[in-house]
């Protein structure tokens, strides 16, 4: 079997445990070196082959696979992240497709959640916004022009920009035109690695922090109020809000009290009120 395996933003320890124990049985590494910590090799059994995808073409790549499937050998091929974002692994499946070798996806933490993480924020803050845009800048993958940055802004979402550090002068000023100036922003560059850093501003001077900083590679470009300012409480926990597993404050409509069978809940005049017992079938 193949395992096109995400192996995480930077951390070692940010692999799923899935995917750490799939590197362990596997005979063949393909690791795209220029980006995943190399210390997650350590994952790999000593006599597997490892084979570093940042100098190799797809054919090449394919060729790897195709070989180590004959002799009965087990594949893990690593990406940073999670696999299905911004990895290239369409154009593998297609090519493995091609010739009937079998494969799997292992999900892993995508530098987005990690880049979230480190900043302590979450992206989808009710009363902000619930929709999160994951984009880059065209460069030489060009994009669909629907997809340019000033269209993608008049949304007014959480914006996730991969790949376009490099152009942070174009991302602040076309996103301006919409967010506004001052709506915050941030840089994370290499999330979770030993050398991580972090800048934090708005719009207005994100560009010129950012080159302050030298960073101009591997980094993620976030956009959005989740960043800071207000914010509602989410529904969830409200006392008066009912679902399967807990009841909810009785309406002074006398409306009734859904929630979670056998549960007791309150009413807004204080009293008790016990959901009845029911039995599912099957």
């Amino acid at each position: 079997m193949i395992y096109f395996i995400g192996a995480g933003p930077g951390d070692v320890e940010l692999i799923t445990v899935k995917g750490k124990n799939l590197m362990g049985i596997c005979d063949v590494i393909i690791y795209t070196g220029s980006l995943i910590n190399h210390e997650i090799l350590r994952y790999a059994k000593n006599e597997a082959k490892t084979f570093d995808s940042s100098c190799l073409h797809l054919e090449e790549i394919i060729e790897i696979m195709k070989k180590a499937q004959e002799t009965g050998l087990d594949v893990a091929r690593l990406h940073t992240g999670d696999p299905t974002i911004y990895s290239a692994i369409r154009e593998q499946m297609e090519k493995l497709d091609e010739i009937g070798l079998p494969y799997e996806v292992i999900p892993g933490v995508s530098s987005l959640a990690a880049a979230a993480a480190v900043l302590k924020k979450e992206l989808t803050v009710p009363g902000v916004s619930q929709t999160i845009i994951i984009t880059r800048v065209g460069g030489r993958t060009p994009i669909p022009a629907e997809e340019n940055l000033e269209f993608l802004a008049e949304r007014g979402a959480t914006m996730a920009i991969f790949l376009s550090v490099d152009r942070i002068e174009k991302i602040a000023t076309d996103l301006a035109k919409s967010y506004g100036p001052d709506m915050p922003a941030a840089v994370v560059y290499k999330a979770t690695w030993p050398e991580q850093r972090v800048v934090i501003g708005t719009l207005r001077n994100i560009a010129e922090k950012t080159k302050g900083q030298a960073i101009d590679r591997t980094a993620l470009v976030l956009v959005g109020n989740f960043l800071d300012g207000k914010f509602e409480f989410s529904r969830l926990y409200h006392p008066d809000f009912s679902h399967g597993f807990r009841g909810g404050i009785e309406k002074k409509d006398g409306s009734e009290i859904k929630g979670k069978p056998g549960h007791t809940a309150k009413t807004e005049r204080g009293e008790k009120k016990r959901m009845p017992y029911y039995r599912e079938e099957g």
